[in-house]
């Protein structure tokens, strides 16, 4: 089966929105389409700031070195703040949906609390093989290394850093052992052939504005890109919902 249709359609999952109070009324305030609009740009200037906020460390960092190969060790290091910042970030989309009476910086530091220890247990070694690579590819003249090798290096580099994200997804919302983690990022990996190809682009688009521009080009898009992320993963989250985990009722899900 692919999970690029949900296991169990219709059912209810947590990543879909409530059934709104028929009460609502559009005029109302707030409830308008002008309403609902200033209050999802607040919503994500909101997110944003936040994730520049908890990555201040990493861009900090990448301002006094070279973001060149040569340097991957040290950018690996810059880049382990990422993980739970990205990881709050979708936490705080889903509660976008779920949850509107609850104020994303809330949402952002409750779901950075309860998953930044899990997310960096994927996140962390990723990092560490992507930095090998980058390190190889840089010194790759050095190593005798062909064009060939090189490719294969690059398309594993882009293999590790879809997986990391999927990994970081599913570590996010699903109280899963660690290696249960990783074995469904790569599952999903080969399945969901549609949102791994949708990170694949959102992780091309952040390297190609990064390469063309600066890593600070990235933060003002930085939310829009964790929604895209969000709705992209979101046929894998309701899949593991309906296969993986129990009854609704108990903790399966965070």
């Amino acid at each position: 089966m692919t999970t690029d249709e949900p296991g169990q359609p219709g059912q209810p999952t947590p990543f879909e929105p409530p059934e709104r109070p028929a009460r609502r009324v559009p005029g109302d305030f707030g409830e308008g389409a002008l309403g609902r609009a200033t209050k999802s740009i607040y919503w994500y200037i909101v997110l944003t700031a936040l994730m520049a906020l908890v990555s201040l460390p990493t861009l900090a960092f990448m301002l006094v070195i070279d973001p060149s190969p040569a340097n991957a060790p040290f950018i690996a290091i810059a880049a382990l703040p990422l993980g739970p910042a990205l990881s709050a970030a979708l936490y705080t989309v889903r509660a976008r949906y779920t949850d509107e009476d609850l104020a994303p910086a809330r949402a952002f530091w409750r779901g950075y609390r309860l998953n930044w220890a899990d997310v960096l247990r994927v996140w962390a070694p990723a990092v560490v093989v992507l930095a090998i690579i980058g390190f190889t590819l840089a010194h790759g003249d050095l190593a005798g290394l062909g064009a060939a090798y090189r490719i294969v290096l690059a398309l594993i580099s882009a293999l590790v850093g879809v997986w990391a994200l999927h990994a970081v997804a599913i570590a996010t919302f699903f109280a899963f052992r660690t290696r249960d983690v990783a074995r469904l990022a790569v599952y999903y990996l080969a399945m969901a052939k549609r949102s791994t190809f949708g990170v694949f682009a959102l992780v091309l688009i952040a390297a190609t504005v990064t390469w063309f521009l600066t890593e600070w080009s990235l933060l003002p898009l930085g939310g829009i890109g964790v929604w895209f992320w969000y709705q992209n993963d979101k046929p894998i989250f309701t899949d593991i919902y309906a296969r993986f985990t129990a009854k609704p009722g108990d903790q399966s899900a965070a």
